[in-house]
């Protein structure tokens, strides 16, 4: 099914032609506010750097990792890295306590660039979907701010902490959705299912688009990536380490098929709460020296990987959360050429077919060790796979998809001028 309607000089790297200009008439100034790390995001940057490819000046308050600097202009965007954060919450506090202090510090910096400067535009990205009260004197000076949801934050929490839907966290993250939703002038979110999902219980109609996950390909291209040369086939998962993500049951189907395919290797990219449980489980299976763990990696660097890897996983499981999380890797794979075999959640199946993706049974070992097996030993079935995907990709990569997101931040500006 196709996706239907998603302080030093700046090295700016312009590898695609540039959007049209502000409908303004001049460029704008929008603050992108992330609780993530700027150079591993994919839609965050993508949003920024198409802005800023037009002329706009686009400032973005995100996470720190590592080394990095705490300001650094990225392909033309200001990036500024409010807090260092690592990604191993097990504990609501401690996540909740993190996320309070990050929204604390965008507030101050949002507000002080406002009052030097007005911005034009707010974007905030949820989760979580509050960090929109970041911007309330941006907001009550005249400035729109839109929310753009990637994770529907109620289940996401149920999801990460193992709570029920019927529980009072639920329902009080419920009205905090709807809250955060009248506070903006318009959302964004990621997929279809859960745009329905927030007209129903949240959103008012007309107030909420979707706009997917598709890849930039200036930056997913075919091609170019340097395989290791030594015969080894490699199955690769990029992403973050949580329970939904299935990495468990990945690694556990591999491990079945292990002893049958001596020259496959299995590398996961990615960090989260989980991963010391995977490492135990590793070992556990012996499946050390065939099953890698890497750190994540800058999105540019993390295109190069895939294009190296022979086959993709996403092996996510069908929970509340799960079942509906649209998954950015699945398009990033079809983009750069690589086959990739996915779990059958409902939003999956709702966006492919068995022609563009191998999907297996969600939370099943054995369906998705045969899988792997069929694919691995059939290179014509992974070449045709590719192909299929590589048409369906060409109708809906950023490049065909961009001028559905700037003349939405075009007509929220032009709007808030009329007023």
């Amino acid at each position: 099914m196709p996706i239907a309607a998603a302080k030093k000089s700046p090295t700016v790297r312009r590898a695609g032609p540039n959007p049209p200009s502000s409908a303004t008439g001049r460029p704008l100034r929008v603050c992108m506010i992330a609780y993530s790390f700027y150079e591993t995001d994919n839609r965050v940057m993508r949003y920024a750097e198409t802005l800023a490819r037009r002329g706009d000046h686009v400032d973005v308050l995100a996470l720190q990792r590592d080394r990095l600097p705490r300001e650094e202009v990225l392909d033309g965007v200001y990036v500024s890295r409010l807090q260092r954060r690592e990604v191993n919450e097990k504990g609501k506090f401690s996540y909740l306590g993190r996320i309070a202090q990050f929204l604390i510090r965008a507030m101050f910096h949002v507000s002080a660039r406002h009052l030097r400067q007005k911005y034009d535009l707010i974007h905030v990205h949820s989760v979580p979907d509050f960090l929109v009260f970041a911007a309330w004197l941006p907001r009550i000076s005249g400035t729109p701010v839109v929310l753009d949801i990637h994770d529907i934050l109620p289940e996401f929490y149920n999801s990460k902490f193992g709570t029920r839907p019927d529980s009072l966290a639920f329902r009080f993250l419920q009205r905090v959705e709807k809250v955060s939703g009248r506070f903006s002038r318009h959302v964004i979110v990621a997929n279809h299912i859960w745009q329905e999902r927030l007209l129903s219980r949240s959103i008012e109609p007309g107030k909420c688009t979707v706009v997917l996950n598709s890849p930039d390909r200036s930056i997913f291209t075919k091609g170019g990536g340097t395989p290791a040369g030594d015969g080894r086939f490699s199955l690769l998962y990029p992403g973050s380490i949580n329970w939904h993500q299935g990495l468990d049951v990945a690694i556990g189907a591999f491990g079945k098929i292990s002893g049958q395919v001596p020259h496959v290797d299995f590398h996961i990219y990615g960090e989260g709460p989980l991963k010391q449980d995977l490492l135990s489980l590793v070992q556990r299976l012996n499946l050390e020296g065939r099953v890698f763990f890497h750190k994540p990696i800058a999105l540019r660097e993390m295109a190069k990987i895939i294009r190296t890897a022979d086959l993709g996983v996403i092996p996510k499981r069908k929970d509340n959360f799960g079942n509906e999380a649209f998954s950015t890797k699945i398009l990033e794979f079809m983009a750069v050429g690589v086959p990739v075999v996915v779990s059958d959640t409902m939003v999956d199946k709702y966006y492919f077919d068995d022609s563009i993706v191998r999907f297996f049974q969600a939370g099943d070992e054995e369906d998705l060790a045969r899988c792997l097996l069929e694919l691995i030993r059939n290179p014509e079935s992974r070449r045709l796979q590719a192909e299929e995907a590589s048409r369906f990709i060409d109708e809906n990569d950023w490049t065909s998809k961009q001028h559905e997101y700037l003349e939405l931040v075009d007509g929220i500006v032009a709007s808030q001028a009329s007023q």
